[in-house]
């Protein structure tokens, strides 16, 4: 057996091929991801392999690119000893080349970018521009994009794409098409990226006129329905429900205290940082909203949640995210999604009816407390971070459906 360095992993032949002398490192790399033995076996394994196959074809490694390991690939499945391609190796193999990119062996001239539509052209200008200019989070960018795409799309097909020719007409004609199609949330979500759109088009210098004006208004979408809150008894019930002896338990526990008892977006708890909390001032910083960030007091019990999690239960990583995922490799949550995801696994787990499956109505229920204890809107605005007071005044609408079950009877009324 001929070993892999210093690592556990050993190969029955020795390494050959351009790759040989780096993935010793690559071995290396799987190991501090915390991936278990026998994946890092696999992918050494595969690494090795791909490197003797790119010595046989003569290739060298200034020549290694993405579109080679595809190619790889697609021979080893049709050689009679390889039945099935595990579902992995393409991932593992694109692991590979990053990590041969991060030790600078490989150059990004290696693989050439593709070439761009026209349109994907703007999207992508369009995208750096809400990154950078407008400083908006990576989700509302990606939220926008889409509906662009398809405006561009619909008015310019595959031709090139020319802003100073868009006209009202052209805004107003998409709109009614598409708007009737969506649901109200996504109807309204698709206005406001097109009016973001045109706004960027005229900073551009590309229109002259305010386009953003001619975007129609969807109806009854500046009077929001009553924002849907769990129940008291139910956080309390899914919070109970939880095993902390378990490392995924420990978490979720944490994570959903955050969003019970401080009322955090989902993506404010994905940002959090090892960093971000002080632990000697008994207070923690999150990032929301347009990148904004504002310190918040740390609750003793969530304070002790996270530090169970963060002592005991947390997986050995360079990562300074706060929570990270419980198997290899050991990254922050991907975005708002994985949140969302721990709230109804654990709802579905605990047998718990719920008003809906995502975080947000853990907000919105810490809203409604504070207004039934007599907290001002001014106060409830400030705990949730709304920029806008119309975002704070939908709780005061009153849900009669609820109060009707609390009405007593009306005296010689029916009964």
């Amino acid at each position: 057996m001929t070993g892999v360095d210093n690592n556990d992993v050993v190969l029955s032949r020795p390494l050959e091929g351009p790759l040989s002398t780096y993935i010793p490192g690559f071995a290396q790399w799987t190991r501090e991801e915390g991936y278990a033995f026998l994946t890092r076996q696999r992918k050494v394994m595969l690494a090795a392999s791909f490197s003797r196959w790119l010595k046989q074809q003569k290739i060298s490694i200034a020549r290694v690119a993405p579109e080679l390991a595809a190619r790889y690939l697609r021979c080893r499945g049709r050689r009679a000893l390889v039945k099935r391609r595990d579902e992995g190796d393409g991932a593992t193999l694109r692991q590979l080349l990053d990590f041969l990119h991060r030790q600078g062996v490989l150059s990004t001239e290696n693989s050439p970018p593709p070439r761009l539509t026209p349109i994907e052209q703007n999207v992508q200008a369009f995208e750096g521009y809400l990154r950078k200019e407008r400083v908006l989070s990576e989700l509302t960018a990606v939220r926008y994009v889409p509906f662009v795409r398809e405006f561009l799309a619909d008015r310019f097909g595959e031709g090139p794409v020319k802003l100073s020719g868009l006209c009202a007409g052209d805004v107003v004609r998409f709109v009614r098409r598409q708007a009737p199609r969506l649901h109200l949330k996504n109807a309204k979500l698709l206005t406001t990226a097109l009016r973001s759109f045109l706004h960027y088009a005229r900073y551009l210098g590309q229109i002259g006129c305010d386009l953003a004006a001619a975007v129609p208004t969807v109806a009854n979408w500046s009077t929001p329905s009553i924002p849907r809150a769990i129940p008291a008894d139910a956080v309390r019930q899914l919070l109970a429900s939880i095993n902390r002896r378990s490392a995924t338990g420990c978490r979720d526990y944490a994570i959903l205290l955050l969003l019970a008892r401080l009322g955090l977006r989902a993506v404010e708890v994905v940002r959090l940082q090892l960093e971000d909390i002080d632990w000697n001032a008994g207070s923690f910083t999150v990032t929301g909203k347009s990148a904004q960030r504002s310190v918040l007091p740390l609750p003793a019990d969530v304070g002790s949640a996270i530090a169970t999690y963060l002592r005991h239960r947390r997986p050995q990583s360079s990562c300074r995210h706060v929570f990270l995922r419980t198997q290899a490799p050991f990254r922050g949550l991907h975005g708002s999604a994985a949140i969302s995801a721990i709230v109804r696994y654990n709802l579905t787990r605990a047998g718990i009816q719920a008003p809906s499956h995502g975080a947000h109505q853990f907000r919105h229920a810490l809203a409604t407390r504070m207004l039934h204890h007599g907290t001002s809107l001014a106060e409830i605005g400030e705990v949730l971070r709304h920029h806008d007071p119309k975002t704070t005044k939908i709780y005061t609408k009153v849900d009669l459906d609820s109060l009707r079950g609390l009405a007593l009877p009306w005296p010689g009324g029916a009964r």
